[in-house]
Parts: structure tokens; sequence; C-alpha cells
């Protein structure tokens, strides 16, 4: 049986989709051609994962004679926030301050980190308008 679809990008998909990001659009050639630098690769391999991406809205794709050029449909910043949102909500019932708490007791943050992030939070708040 097969295993269902996750929404969420796989490792390899992230991997594709990664070259995406940086390239902007490629064809299924140069997209392996740059996998190809750190792992080898089959270009089907490549062909069905960037058809899994378009059937899941990640990627578009132009025809160009008997080619498709691949684009990402989304950014690298929606598809981050997408698998954080995923992990939040599977993990820790959807609360971001569980994870949060979770990152403290585990001591998977230290005390620098979480002054930075007291920081950026503060400086965050500072800029968005005031709702007087």
């Amino acid at each position: 049986m097969a295993r269902p679809s996750s929404k969420s990008l796989t490792e390899a998909e992230q991997r594709v989709m990664q070259v995406l990001w940086e390239k902007g659009e490629a064809p299924v050639r140069d997209v392996v051609e740059a996998l190809e630098k750190t792992r080898p690769v089959a270009y089907n391999t490549v062909l069905t994962i960037l058809g899994i991406l378009h059937r899941k809205k990640y990627v578009r794709y132009r025809s160009v004679g008997r080619a498709h050029v691949y684009r990402p449909a989304v950014s690298q910043a929606g598809a981050r926030g997408e698998a954080f949102d995923q992990l939040v909500t599977r993990f820790f019932g959807g609360s971001k301050n569980a994870f949060a708490q979770y990152l403290i007791d585990e001591e998977k943050i230290d005390a620098d980190e979480l002054r930075e992030l007291k920081a950026l939070t503060g400086a965050k708040k500072k800029r968005k308008p005031s709702d007087d």
C-alpha cells in the first residue's frame, strides 16, 4: 500500500525546492545537475519529485519546446511557515507557547539565544502600529 501524500515537504522535495529557490526557475536537467553536486540523483527521480511538488502546488511550470521549466509557487519563507505550523500543530497541540516552553525546558535554546529572541520580539512590538 502506498504511503499517503504529505502536505509538507519531504527531505527530497525540500532539496529540489532549494534548487528552485536559488535559481528562480530551471528545467529538470538543471535541477539534476545542481543536486548531483552533493549526491547522485536520477533524472526520472527528479522528474517524479517535480510532479509531486506540482500536485502539492509548490511549483508551477511552463513549456519550452518539449521541456518544462519549473519555478517555485511558494516562497521559502512560506514553506518554512507551513512546516513550522504543522510541527506545532502535530507535536504541541497548536500552541506556540508549548513549543517555546519545550525549547527552554529541554535546553534546546541557551540563555544568549533567549535574550536575542526577547530583543527581537521587543523590537517587533515597537514597530507595530498602536491600536489606539
